[in-house]
């Protein structure tokens, strides 16, 4: 059984380390091609600290050195604001994590108004700015502030990138019925995104993160067995939408075998996809933990710096890696360089305790 500060270390790992992968690809989210990504930043220095100090000023002044979150590690925020409301108020989760949602939209669309007083969230600056929100995650919380249903078949990666916060908050409450916990952040991600791969991506994320931040000592050929049951549990809860769950499972197994092959990853990613679709974000993710499972910070170097997604595919290998190696084993510079690390810690600790905010 592990004890209760290395799962604490665990959860806080996942959830800034995610926030981490998202600021280090923040700045490299539209660049197209390698030869821009060159020009932002020198992707020949191997470490995060090097990378935050040349990539982090991205809307601040000059020589400040945060490294900017997105609103990946906005909506992550929200989500775990959502959780901790509803356990306050012995409410059901799914509603309260809408409720949340919709205080962030509000936020971004430049609305004074708050519907819940207690959304201190909405106090921070930063993570009420626009940075580069997903059109898909507007429009459809657009409809839901409206009282609307929203319709769309939406694939992209919004879903998955903002979920963490759920396995991360079931571990350490000892929710034992994994399923409930898969089905939850497969329907918060459906909030937002409709087509099957749009949240079957997240609920394969959030299994892995349920094996990982309670294993005492993971290890890559771990994670490689996580990845199949998960995709088994994932494919038995929606066995309605078995040709989509076969597209999923051909992409991660395809993530595992470049995972152990000579490719440059570039090249790799590169037959992986570009992570603007959820399936792909996670298989990106995915093949970087793998190649670089000991390795944090190189394993987000090559999740960021491919022409694509790359504030989610990092993020999302944030969230994975950190789930493994805890809080304890980033490297140092995340505390000073990461904007709102302070933050970002706090709700990791309040999602791993019973004291709700």
């Amino acid at each position: 059984m592990m004890d209760v500060k290395t799962l604490q270390d665990r959860i806080r790992g996942s959830l800034v380390g995610g926030a981490a992968g998202d600021a280090l690809g923040y700045p490299l989210e539209f660049a197209r091609s390698q030869e821009e990504i060159r020009r932002i930043c020198d992707i020949g220095r191997q470490s995060f600290s090097g990378h935050c100090s040349g990539w982090g000023n991205r809307g601040m002044d000059e020589g400040d050195g945060y490294a900017l979150i997105s609103d990946d590690t906005q909506m992550t925020l929200y989500t775990a604001y959502g959780l901790l409301k509803a356990a306050g108020k012995a409410e059901a989760f799914l509603p309260c994590i809408r409720d949340a949602y919709i205080e962030w939209y509000l936020g971004q669309v430049g609305w004074r108004k708050v519907l819940d007083a207690s959304c201190w969230l909405r106090t921070v600056p930063g993570l009420n700015e626009r940075r580069a929100p997903g059109n898909t995650c507007l429009m459809a919380l657009k409809e839901l502030f409206e009282q609307k249903v929203p319709v769309n078949y939406s694939k992209g990666c919004g879903g998955v990138m903002r979920t963490a916060p759920i396995p991360l908050y079931a571990v350490s409450r000892g929710w034992e019925d994994s399923e409930a916990v898969v089905r939850l952040v497969a329907e918060a991600s459906r909030l937002t995104h409709q087509h099957p791969l749009g949240y079957l991506p997240a609920a394969v994320l959030a299994y892995l993160i349920l094996r990982l931040v309670t294993d005492e000592r993971p290890t890559r050929n771990a994670l490689k067995n996580y990845v199949a049951e998960s995709v088994a549990l994932v494919r038995t809860l929606y066995a309605d939408h078995s040709a989509e769950m076969d597209v999923l499972q051909q992409l991660l197994e395809k993530a595992v075998e470049l995972s152990a092959s000579t490719l440059t990853d570039v090249h790799a990613i590169g037959l992986l996809g570009e992570g603007w679709v959820a399936e792909e974000t996670l298989a990106i993710a995915l093949y970087c933990s793998l190649k670089y499972f000991g390795a944090f910070d190189k394993a987000l170097v090559a999740a960021v710096a491919h022409p694509g997604d790359s504030d989610s595919t990092g993020a999302v290998t944030g969230n994975i890696l950190g789930a493994a190696i805890g809080y304890a084993a980033l490297p140092r510079c995340i505390a000073t360089t990461l904007e709102h690390h302070d933050i970002v810690l706090r709700i990791a600790d309040e999602l791993s305790k019973e004291q709700v905010l």
